[in-house]
């Protein structure tokens, strides 16, 4: 979440760069140490039997909290009615020690980050020696040495800035050409000043140029644990081409700077916020002293398949994965098998960015810092999580691509889906491989304006195993629809999977005949495998009302976060046609946000909200 910071009487709001004090705060509340929250640092689940406390965490940002629940959820279905509270627990947690004035949102980005006139308080000048950003001063970081190193080195590995350009959306009477009048090509402070007078700026794009206006995105992400590696193998194949589709139902970012942008989603922002890749990495220049050209970020979609799974076809893999060949070869000889070595490899032709001088005085093995400091630091759409050494964690999965939601009961929603669609992944051995290049399309497609409503994504159209599956140690659990035989391994993996709206993807898909055999939906797959396990009539319907968001977003009848921001500029009476998002809009709008999840109801009021203006 992001705190933001009013003034009433001038119609204005800000963000509050008060991370540290709020965190203290937080941490010195003897409530919520009892119960075991507060900082990451406390033992959790030791509450005497009491509910344990969120758990709030530093990120990037000094306007930005990471909250988290203090203890794993259980498995059981009554345990997932637990995360909207938690979510709501949390938020009123920060509120409870902010200012009067401040407040907690979750909004993925500030509509106003890096204006011109002043969108953070405390005001610090731009420029400064970690960032150099012409928008952004380098106190907007958290002061934790490692979040400003980050910045420093990935500008310096890059030999420039990051160059982060959106497409600008083109209104009735916005300027055209555009170009982004908040841009200095006379500034002289620094030597990667020279970027904009060297075209890093692009006609009818926002242009920004430092590692924040990434980093300082929120998200939904979701960590699940599974039973052993084979299981967390499959989970992380199975709900990759999931990514793009999650990525477009939950659109959230349509302003950048002040301005409306023609995209959706934050996902490529952040991607060009944190690229490290030299000119020759780029394709720019002639491999010279780099190794590799590589093809996508470090924050990227996913370049590989883990899974030990037979319906694995060699076609589904990356054509232009890079590897570390050396190193994939030393796996291999330690034991490893080749796809999970060629995973570890493809993560490794990477350079750590930030290396702390004392972890390199010597190597302790029964430690995992250096392996962790580059698996963190690739931000791919799926991560594959080994277990951490001396404890009882295991192995786990994290679900990335989401934005953040307005109200609780949509994040709670989203999560709860994704257990539940998981859930119904190995009950019934679903199989939703697709070729790894398509879904990296997809996740291009799901930047585009309004995406859920007016793209097709690729996507398998039979997600059926050969065998009836086993459900709850029975075989033959009814499915939606008669179980049928995919195309055979040797048939073509073209004809495999085809281009569907995200209706299709989400609620079902008939056969072209009109007859049965189409793509069954991922809510039906969800229901079936409700229906055939034990839930209560109570938790059914709680749970169904998680449901019906997730289909209603995806046929259209609810808006996403970002349709309903856009509409909400477009008609405002300040807003002259343009793609400004002035201050006053800006006051307004994160009003209404504001209000959406004071006035938020057990029936999702908030949600019901979007599509209309208030």
């Amino acid at each position: 979440m992001r705190y933001v910071c009013y003034d009433d009487e001038r119609r204005e709001v800000k963000l509050s760069l008060r991370q540290s004090d709020i965190l203290a705060a937080l941490a010195d509340d003897e409530t919520l140490l009892k119960q075991g929250g507060g900082v990451p640092e406390l033992e959790r689940g030791e509450t005497n039997g009491a509910k344990a406390a969120p758990v709030f965490h530093p990120e990037f940002g000094r306007f930005m909290l990471e909250a988290t629940p203090g203890k794993p959820w259980g498995i059981g279905f009554k345990d997932l009615l637990d995360v909207e509270r938690d979510m709501k627990w949390r938020r009123e947690l920060a509120k409870d020690h902010m200012e009067r004035t401040e407040y907690p949102i979750t909004l993925t980005t500030f509509p106003r980050l890096g204006a011109k006139d002043r969108s953070i308080t405390p005001y610090y000048p731009p420029s400064g020696e970690k960032l150099r950003s012409q928008f952004l001063p380098d106190e907007i970081a958290n002061p934790h040495i490692r979040f400003p190193t980050l910045a420093a080195n990935i500008r310096a590995r890059r030999g420039r800035k990051v160059e982060i350009n959106v497409p600008v959306f083109r209104d009735d009477k916005t300027p055209w050409p555009f170009k982004d009048p908040t841009v200095d090509y006379d500034l002289h402070k620094w030597p990667e000043d020279d970027d904009v007078r060297n075209g890093a700026a692009k006609d009818n794009h926002i242009y920004m140029d430092a590692m924040a206006f990434g980093m300082g995105s929120c998200c939904l992400q979701i960590t699940f644990q599974a039973k052993n590696i084979d299981e967390g193998r499959k989970m992380y194949d199975q709900l990759s081409p999931l990514g793009p589709i999650l990525l477009a139902l939950t659109a959230a970012t349509p302003i950048y700077k002040g301005f409306l942008a023609d995209t959706d989603v934050r996902w490529n922002q952040i991607s060009r916020a944190v690229d490290d890749r030299t000119p020759e990495e780029l394709g720019e220049k002639p491999l010279k002293n780099d190794r590799w050209r590589i093809p996508k970020s470090r924050y990227a979609s996913n370049s590989t398949y883990i899974a030990q799974d037979p319906r694995l076809r060699k076609e589904y893999l990356d054509p232009d994965l890079v590897i570390d060949q050396d190193l994939k070869q030393r796996l291999l000889d330690g034991g490893m098998d080749d796809l999970l070595a060629t995973h570890f490899a493809h993560l490794f032709i990477r350079d750590p960015i930030v290396v702390f001088a004392e972890d390199l005085k010597e190597l302790d093995l029964t430690k995992t810092d250096h392996f962790e400091n580059l698996q963190s630091t690739n931000w791919q759409h799926m991560r594959f999580k080994p277990p951490p050494p001396g404890n009882e964690i295991g192995w786990r999965v994290e679900v990335r691509p989401m934005e953040i939601q307005i109200t609780d009961f949509e994040n709670a929603a989203f999560s709860v889906f994704v257990v539940l669609i998981t859930r119904a992944i190995l009950s019934f051995d679903l199989n939703f491989y697709l070729p790894i290049p398509r879904t990296t399309e997809n996740m291009e497609t799901a930047h585009r304006r309004d995406a859920v409503n007016t793209e097709k994504f690729y996507f398998r159209k039979n997600p059926f195993p050969t065998r009836p599956p086993k459900i709850n140690g029975a075989s033959g659990a009814s499915t939606p629809v008669q179980l049928s035989r995919p195309p055979t391994p040797t048939g073509p993996v073209d004809d495999e999977y085809e281009l569907m709206t995200v209706d299709e993807v989400i609620n079902g898909k008939l056969s072209k005949s009109g007859g049965g055999g189409g793509f069954p939906g991922l809510i039906p797959l969800v229901e079936s495998y409700l229906n055939s396990v034990n839930v209560d009539v109570e938790t059914r319907c709680e749970l169904d009302r998680y449901l019906c968001l997730i289909r209603r977003r995806a046929d259209g009848s609810l808006w996403t976060a970002a349709k309903w921001i856009r509409h909400f500029v477009r008609e405002h009476s300040e807003y002259g046609k343009d793609s400004v998002v002035g201050e006053g809009i800006t006051y307004d709008l994160v009003k209404a946000v504001e209000r959406m999840t004071v006035n938020e109801g057990q029936d999702g009021l908030g949600v019901e909200m979007l599509g209309k203006r208030e």
